[in-house]
C-alpha cells in the first residue's frame, strides 16, 4: 500500500487488512519506498498512489513492472482523468480506482488485479480511455486477427463489463468469455484486459463516447 498521505494510507490499510482473504504486507510514503518494499516483501498486488513524492507512482510502477512481470499494480488517484493514469495502464498497471471510491470498489480491484482479471471501471476508465484515444488513434495489425465474437467480448470490455455480464449480454457461458478474453489477450500481445480496452480505443474498434448496448 503507497500514499504519501498517512491519514488515507492507513484508512485504506485497515480497508484491505478488515477482509478475510487479503492481508497489507507492507506501507510505503513515496515511490522509491515502495519499490524498495515491493522487492522485499514480493507483494502479489501493490495499490500505488499516482502522486507522490522522491519518486511518483508512475515512476515507480514502471520499475516495479520491469523488475517483476508478475506483480499487479493498481494505480490510486483523486482525478478521474489524469493523464498519468493512462500511462500507468500503458506501460501494465492493472486498472485504477479513485480514492473516494466506495471501500468494496477499492477491495474488488485488488481482487480483481490478483486474479488477473484487471477492473475497468465503467464510471471512470471507458472516459479516461475515450478522452486520450482522440489524439492516440493507431492501427494495430492483431486486431484483423480477432475472430467476429472476440471483438464483440473486446467491445464489451471496453464498456466495463465483467465476464458474467459479457456472458448475459452475448448469450454465452462465463467459462465461454474467459477463453475468449484469454485468446484475444494472446493475439493482442495485451498483458491483461485493461491493456485490451487502451488498444481498442486507440485502433478505433471503440469510439469515444462508446455506449452501445450490445
Amino acid at each position: 500500500m503507497a500514499d504519501d498521505q498517512e491519514v488515507v494510507r492507513a484508512g485504506l490499510c485497515r480497508i484491505l487488512d478488515g477482509e478475510e482473504d487479503l492481508e497489507v504486507v507492507a506501507e510505503a510514503g513515496d515511490g522509491e519506498e515502495a519499490v524498495r518494499r515491493a522487492g522485499a516483501t514480493r507483494p502479489d498486488v501493490v495499490l500505488m498512489d499516482i502522486r507522490m513524492p522522491v519518486m511518483d507512482g508512475l515512476a515507480a510502477a514502471r520499475r516495479l513492472l520491469a523488475e517483476d512481470s508478475s506483480v499487479k499494480v493498481v494505480i490510486l488517484t483523486t482525478f478521474d482523468l489524469d493523464e498519468y493514469v493512462y500511462e500507468a495502464i500503458k506501460i501494465g498497471a492493472s486498472g485504477f480506482v479513485l480514492k473516494d471510491a466506495p471501500a468494496d470498489e477499492i477491495v474488488r480491484a485488488v481482487r480483481a488485479a490478483a486474479a488477473g482479471d484487471a477492473l475497468v471501471s465503467p464510471s471512470v476508465t471507458r472516459r479516461l480511455l475515450a478522452e486520450f484515444a482522440k489524439v492516440r488513434t493507431r492501427d494495430n495489425p492483431s486486431v484483423a486477427t480477432l475472430t467476429e465474437r472476440e471483438l464483440d467480448v473486446l467491445r464489451q470490455l471496453a464498456m466495463g463489463l465483467s465476464n458474467s455480464e459479457i456472458g448475459v449480454r452475448l448469450f454465452i457461458s462465463e467459462g465461454t468469455v474467459r477463453t475468449h478474453v484469454t485468446h484475444l489477450l494472446s493475439k493482442l500481445d495485451a498483458r491483461d484486459r485493461v491493456q485490451a480496452v487502451v488498444l481498442a480505443y486507440e485502433t478505433g474498434l471503440v469510439s469515444p463516447g462508446h455506449t452501445e448496448d450490445r
